[in-house]
């Protein structure tokens, strides 16, 4: 289905965005993948790539600095030519209660999940306007649609998220280019795993379908949005969440 396309995943070494990158190399796909701190992690990524037949290009760089989304962008062009889709998953958590909440944590969850979004976007568009084509995914959260107490910063760039697919899918839309969310809700990762069992049940008893999601359900819609069975769909957010938020 991908075969010889060319897809960066930003923060890809773990949970969601690893899942999406090997969703990618299973269907083909040449697959670009973005870390910051994790080595080893990325390291197992790519011989997972490598392992499924794919290739991998292993690029480290914060998203939130604006040089860094660039040089992201120029090292995938350079390795493979062109830049078919980009995923924008790599995001943080720094949650605490309003009145606690430092602002340098405000400023990290902002600078790294909205506006790490805005930098990839801002260097992949112009790519993308050449080629008249190209596939945007950026991920968000359910978050970002309600709200959560302890969480102002995360659910105000998770909204923002939404609000910039929106007006970038009205932007880029005569240029051939595609522009979704995905509103994933409660995904099992390395964090939920850790989390009491009393926890979990809490959590699974809000969710209609009675279960926390998997990673893999978020990254087999990535892969639909991305494909060509989806090229009448623009600017739209999906949720991922068994039904949690109807």
């Amino acid at each position: 289905m991908f075969k010889d396309k060319v897809v960066i995943v930003t923060g890809a070494s773990r949970g969601i965005g690893r899942a999406i990158a090997l969703k990618f190399a299973k269907l083909g796909a040449n697959i670009v993948v973005n870390y910051r701190n994790s080595v080893e992690a990325v390291e197992k990524v790519k011989t997972e790539i490598e392992e499924l037949g794919g290739k991998a290009l292993i690029v480290q760089g914060d998203v939130s600095n604006f040089e860094d989304a660039k040089f992201i962008i120029d090292r995938a062009v350079e390795e493979f030519g062109k830049i078919d889709i980009l995923v924008n998953n790599a995001g943080i958590t720094k949650d605490g209660l309003l009145l606690r909440m430092k602002e340098d944590d405000f400023d990290k969850v902002i600078n790294v999940n909205l506006k790490g979004a805005f930098n990839c976007i801002r260097h992949v568009t112009p790519i993308m306007m050449k080629q008249r084509n190209g596939k945007i995914i950026n991920i968000s959260s359910v978050i970002g649609i309600c709200g959560n107490a302890g969480q102002v910063n995360y659910s105000a760039a998770k909204a923002g998220i939404i609000g910039m697919t929106k007006s970038t899918a009205k932007e880029l839309a005569s240029r051939g280019i595609t522009v979704n969310a995905i509103a994933p809700g409660y995904i099992v990762t390395d964090m939920t795993e850790v989390l009491p069992e009393k926890v979990k049940k809490n959590m699974e008893s809000i969710i209609p379908l009675k279960r926390l999601g998997k990673p893999e359900d978020v990254a087999n819609l990535a892969a639909f949005l991305a494909s060509d069975d989806a090229a009448y769909i623009t600017g739209q957010v999906i949720n991922v969440d068994g039904g949690m938020v109807m």
